[in-house]
Formats: structure tokens, C-alpha cells, sequence
């Protein structure tokens, strides 16, 4: 369709190309006429007619010419210049008038045009013939006719090779991406070396399975640690109530054995339900309620709940606050409950006798929350794991201490879902900060 679109455009331009030439080359012999006339006509009529006999022995290439009176009784007329065999457009003064007619059986193009002369109009028809422009363009058209096959088939073989050289990355990729599967996600694509569209496409394609590669690594140590977690507590559990069961027991044994059980079980509910926020959480459907809330109300509920706690460990638990309030938009109960893993983990943390501290300030609109304690620290190379689901840091900071990592996974999530964001600082021996911002809201 191309090489006929090109064709046919070419046609079209030779054609009004040739008829230009021959418009052109009649108006010049007008034009020559004309003059030949002006220097004459003042001579009287057979000074005319000598000239413009002269006029035509000199022209070639078949160029015909007649002049008449204003009566169209011609006063001058070229061997083989017969009368027109098509109606003759009137003459004027103003422009020249181009007409095709057969003359003698042959194809001319004719100009027509009037002059005026000492009073005197002349009626001049300048033809030339079109015969050999017709000829040229029918060797166009039969190169074009002659050309068109081959250039065709050589367009269709030269397309088909590079279709199917610009298409083999594509296969490649298709190839390579058939055989990548669970047993070998962290494989990747093969990166063009032209920097194209492909390029992009490969590149884009290897990041996406990056991140599918991380969520599924995720997903695995996720259900792994979770069976781990979940299997310990199941386990105590089924022994307790087998070594009760084996032989005649004391009233006092089996509410030791009952109250192990108990206590077991509340823990491992307390795993289920944060499991079951986790889950929630990324399904996206956790059913948060934000609403405007007054932090200081809640930061002055999780010190008192850390009082409480701390009063069995002989710490003491304070708090800072400022005077106004200070506005989030966020869920009351997920508030509530980030506060009270912080706080939780403070106590939990901190030795007899320690000292543990919540804050709340405020700047440049975000509020500013700070839980502080003179526990055992946290190790360097802890601190960017301790946010991450099951971590557990170090025996020095876990030892004795119940737990299955999910707190401040939780927390973090918390802290994002409302906008902030939550890290740590800590100094092994010394204590640990751990500091949450959240955007806050115009004092009302």
C-alpha cells in the first residue's frame, strides 16, 4: 500500500508538472508572437504576415501559431494548424486562456489571448504539441508498472526480517519469563543493550519481580515464623494437660496445671488477634474509623496504664504534656493501642528500679510523641530490623521475655495508616526512645 500511495502521488506530480511545461512553453510562444507583432503592426498588414511567416520557418518541435482580426478571419495560420475541434474559449485582453483540442490529429495545448495594436485587435493561438510529454509519462507510468512487483517483494522480505529481528527480545523475554516460577523468583530477564522501549519494558518487568520476589519471601517467613510461634505455645499446652492427666493429682496441681494452661492460652490468643490484625491490615480492610482525636486524652490513659505496670517492677512511669490539646484525625482504639505497645515494651524492658517517660509536643504542624525508658538498650544492627513481623532482637534484650515479635510491626503499620511515621534510638545499657509523628490538625 505504501509503494502504491508512492506511486500514485508520483503520478500526479509528473502529471501537473508536464502540464505546467506545456502551459509554459504555449504562453512563451504567445508571448513571442505578440512582440513579433507590436515591432510589425505599424508597418501595415503584409509587413505582418512576412514577419510572422519568418516567425514560423524558425520554430521547431512542431509549434503551430495563428493570428486573426477582431472577425476571427485569420491573417496569418502555420501549416497543419486547422481549426480546433473543440469549442474555443473567448479571447481576452486581460489573461491568457489555456485549452487542449486535436489538431491535424494531433493532441496541442493551445494558448489564447488578444492584443491590441494601433487601434487594431489580433487574436493569437499559440499551440504546442503534447504528444511527447504524453510519451514521457507513459514511460513513467510503465516504470512504475515494471518496478512496482519487485519493490513489493523485496519490502515484504525486508519487513518480515526486521519484524522478526525487532520481535526476538520479545521472544526471549516470553521465553524467559515462562520459566521463572516459585522454586526460582530472584531469576530476571535479560536486559537489551539498545536503550528502546524493550529496554524499558525488561527493566520494568525485573522490578516487578523484585517486589513479588520480596512479598513472597515475606509471605514464607510470615506463615513460617507464625507456625513456629503458634506450634510452642500448642505444644506447652498438650504436655501440661498430658502430665496432668497420667496420674491421680492434688487439688493444688491441677490448678497449677490449669492456670499454666490458662495462661498459655491467653498468650497465644493475644498472638492470634495481632495475626489477625496483620492480615487484616494488608487486605486493606482493617475498618479504621478517623475522626478528630485529643492525643493528650490518650497519652494520659497509656501513662496511667504504664503506672499500673511499672508499680509491679518498682519503676516509676511520668509523662509530659503540653497545655492546649492536640488535634490528629485518626482511630481512637488504633491510637490507643500503638501507645500501649510502646508503653508495654518500655516496662517490659526496663529493670527494677528503672525510670520510663511518655511525651507529647508539638511543631510545624505534627505532633510529636517520645516513649523513653532506662531499659537494656538495643543493639545498632537491631534498630532497623526491630519494626519488621517476628523479629526478636538479641538474647541480652530478650531473654526471659515473653513475646512473638509482632508488636512493633503493628505499631509501625499504625503509625503509617495515619500518615506519621515511627523510629527508634537506643543505647545498649543506656535505654531506648521511640519516637512517633503524626500530622496534626488545626486547634479548634
Amino acid at each position: 500500500m505504501s509503494f502504491l500511495a508512492f506511486f500514485w502521488i508520483c503520478d500526479i506530480g509528473f502529471q501537473k508538472s508536464i502540464n505546467t511545461t506545456v502551459d509554459a512553453a504555449s504562453r512563451a510562444n504567445l508571448e513571442t508572437v505578440e512582440r513579433v507583432l507590436a515591432n510589425t503592426a505599424p508597418k501595415g498588414r503584409e509587413a505582418v504576415i512576412a514577419e510572422l511567416r519568418d516567425l514560423d520557418k524558425l520554430w521547431a518541435n512542431g509549434a503551430l501559431f495563428e493570428v486573426a482580426d477582431a472577425n476571427g478571419e485569420w491573417i496569418f495560420r502555420s501549416n497543419g494548424f486547422l481549426h480546433p475541434r473543440t469549442p474555443v474559449p473567448n479571447a481576452s485582453e486581460n489573461a491568457v486562456s489555456f485549452f487542449t483540442t486535436n489538431l491535424d490529429f494531433n493532441q496541442y495545448r493551445i494558448a489564447l489571448a488578444a492584443t491590441r495594436l494601433n487601434g487594431e485587435i489580433f487574436k493569437i493561438y499559440a499551440a504546442v504539441p503534447t504528444e511527447p510529454f504524453d510519451q514521457a509519462l507513459d514511460r513513467f507510468r510503465l516504470i512504475e508498472q515494471e518496478a512496482l512487483p519487485p519493490l513489493v517483494l523485496i519490502a515484504t522480505l525486508l519487513g518480515y526480517w526486521l519484524s522478526g529481528k525487532s520481535l526476538a527480545p520479545v521472544g526471549e523475554i516470553i521465553r524467559t519469563a515462562e520459566m521463572i516460577g516459585v522454586d526460582n523468583l530472584s531469576h530476571r530477564l535479560e536486559v537489551p543493550k539498545p536503550h528502546d522501549e524493550l529496554r524499558r519494558l525488561t527493566e520494568t518487568l525485573n522490578a516487578m519481580l523484585g517486589r513479588i520476589e520480596n512479598s513472597f519471601q515475606r509471605i514464607t517467613q510470615f506463615t513460617a515464623d507464625a507456625s513456629h510461634d503458634l506450634r510452642t505455645p500448642v505444644a506447652v499446652m498438650r504436655a501440661t494437660a498430658e502430665i496432668a492427666l497420667r496420674k491421680q493429682r492434688t487439688q493444688t496441681e491441677y490448678e497449677e496445671a490449669l492456670s499454666r494452661i490458662l495462661q498459655t492460652s491467653v498468650e497465644t490468643s493475644a498472638m492470634l488477634e495481632n495475626l489477625l490484625l496483620i492480615a487484616r491490615a494488608d487486605a486493606g480492610a482493617a475498618g479504621l474509623e478517623m475522626h478528630p482525636v485529643d492525643l493528650k486524652t490518650h497519652i494520659r490513659r497509656a501513662q496511667e496504664h504504664g503506672a499500673i505496670l511499672a508499680a509491679t517492677k518498682s519503676l516509676s512511669f511520668t509523662s509530659q504534656l503540653p497545655e492546649s490539646e492536640v488535634l490528629v484525625k485518626g482511630d481512637a482504639i488504633a491510637i490507643d493501642r500503638l501507645l500501649m505497645i510502646l508503653v508495654d515494651n518500655a516496662v517490659k524492658y526496663t529493670p527494677p528500679g528503672g525510670r520510663c517517660e511518655i511525651a507529647l509536643t508539638t511543631s510545624e504542624a505534627e505532633a510529636h510523641i517520645s516513649v523513653k525508658d532506662s531499659g537494656v538498650g538495643i543493639d545498632t544492627e537491631d534498630l532497623e530490623s526491630i519494626f519488621e513481623r517476628f523479629y526478636r532482637a538479641d538474647e541480652t534484650r530478650s531473654r526471659e521475655i515473653s513475646g512473638a515479635g509482632l508488636g512493633l510491626a503493628i505499631a509501625r503499620w499504625i503509625a503509617n495508616v495515619h500518615g506519621g511515621s515511627i523510629t527508634a534510638e537506643s543505647v545498649i545499657g543506656t535505654g531506648s526512645v521511640f519516637r512517633v509523628k503524626l500530622p496534626a490538625l488545626a486547634a479548634v
